[in-house]
C-alpha cells in the first residue's frame, strides 16, 4: 500500500503559499491603483522632451543607428550571460561532480551552436568585406529574409 496525504494535511501545507500569493495580487493592484489615481496628468512642457543624463538634446541625431548595433547588442548580452552560469559552476565543481559536468558540457555545446548559427547567419559580418558577403549571398538567395529582414543587404 501506498503512503497517501490526507486532504487536511494537504490544506495545511498549501494555505500559506495561496495566501502569501493573494496578499502579493491585491498588494500589486493596490499599488497599480493609486499610482493611476495619484500620479500626475500633464503632457506637455518640459516633461514630453527627451534628455539623456540631464542634458538638453542640441538638435536630432545625425544619423540613425543601423539595425545591426543592436542586433550586435542583443547577441552580446545572450552571450554574455553564460559568464554567470559557468562561473557558478566553476565554484562548485568539486561538489556536484560528474553529472555537473555533463551539465556544462551540453549547456556549453548549445551555446557553440548558438554561436555557429549567429556566424553562418552573418551577425558576426561587419565592414566592407562583411557587406559584399552578404550581398553575394542575397544575389543567390530566394528563400526568407536575414536577421535583419533585409533579404541580406545590410
Amino acid at each position: 500500500m501506498g503512503v497517501g496525504v490526507s486532504g487536511g494535511l494537504l490544506a495545511v501545507e498549501v494555505w500559506p503559499a495561496a495566501l502569501y500569493a493573494a496578499l502579493v495580487l491585491v498588494v500589486a493592484a493596490l499599488i497599480l491603483t493609486l499610482s493611476w489615481l495619484l500620479g500626475g496628468r500633464r503632457y506637455h512642457g518640459p516633461e514630453t522632451e527627451p534628455y539623456e543624463s540631464g542634458i538638453k538634446p542640441a538638435g536630432p541625431l545625425p544619423r540613425r543607428l543601423s539595425v545591426g548595433f543592436y542586433m550586435v547588442a542583443l547577441d552580446f548580452v545572450i552571450f554574455d550571460v553564460e559568464v554567470v552560469f559557468i562561473f557558478s559552476w566553476a565554484v562548485v565543481a568539486r561538489s556536484i561532480g560528474w553529472p555537473g559536468y555533463l551539465a556544462l558540457l551540453v549547456f556549453v555545446l548549445l551555446l557553440v551552436a548558438g554561436l555557429v548559427y549567429l556566424w553562418r547567419d552573418g551577425g558576426l559580418d561587419w565592414g566592407a568585406a562583411g557587406r559584399r558577403r552578404r550581398a553575394a549571398r542575397a544575389a543567390g538567395r530566394t528563400g526568407p529574409a536575414t536577421r535583419d529582414g533585409t533579404g541580406g543587404a545590410r
